[in-house]
This record gives C-alpha cells, sequence and structure tokens, in this order.
C-alpha cells in the first residue's frame, strides 16, 4: 500500500504563490501517474495536475500559473501555483496510482484571499 503525505498549503494573497510538495512511501516500485487534484466546498474533487511517464497535464483553469514536477528517484510530486485565484481555494489532495489502483493523501488546505 502507498501512503502519500502532502505538506505546503496555508493561506495566501491574490497573486501569490504557494509550492505543494508530497512524498510517497510504503510499496512504490511501479508507481504509474502521480499528481494532484482539489476540492472546493460543495463540489466535486477535479484533478489539477498530473505526471503520467513522461507526458504532463493540467486542467484548463490552471494552465500556465501551475507546473508540476516529479522526482522518480525520490518518489516526490510538487505543485508550483503561481497567480493564484481566490478559485483556487480548495483542499489539495496528492494522488497515486498503484496497481490500477487511486491512492490519496489526506489533503492540505489552500486559502487565497485578501
Amino acid at each position: 500500500q502507498v501512503q502519500l503525505v502532502e505538506s505546503g498549503g496555508g493561506l495566501v494573497q491574490p497573486g501569490g504563490s504557494l509550492r505543494l510538495s508530497c512524498a510517497a512511501s510504503g510499496v512504490i516500485f511501479g508507481l504509474n501517474a502521480m499528481g494532484w487534484y482539489r476540492q472546493a466546498p460543495g463540489k466535486q474533487r477535479e484533478l489539477v495536475a498530473r505526471v503520467t511517464g513522461g507526458s504532463t497535464n493540467y486542467a484548463d483553469s490552471v494552465k500556465g500559473r501551475f507546473t508540476i514536477s516529479r522526482d522518480n528517484a525520490k518518489n516526490t510530486v510538487s505543485l508550483q501555483m503561481n497567480s493564484l485565484k481566490p478559485e483556487d481555494t480548495a483542499v489539495y489532495f496528492c494522488n497515486a496510482v498503484y496497481r490500477n489502483l487511486n491512492n490519496w493523501g489526506r489533503g492540505t488546505q489552500v486559502t487565497v484571499s485578501s
């Protein structure tokens, strides 16, 4: 089983930046996709960004502002978030796919507010 631990959330003003990090442990050989999802109050969980093999994909709402990076040697995935907007406020969850099963972190709160 894969354990995922997120860090780096917090409160930031509009236009500011935050960096989220996620470390994977446990059964980590053969991890497939790793990425970030978010869930705002009253909304469904949605994909933010994901790395699968050598390719990355982003939600349209974050393209040009967020950058995902993965370190396979350290089993970590990070999300650099720039030009943050109030609508980016949500709980952000790290995700890793192992043997076609989704594994989730507990989430970290990101609040964008003045």
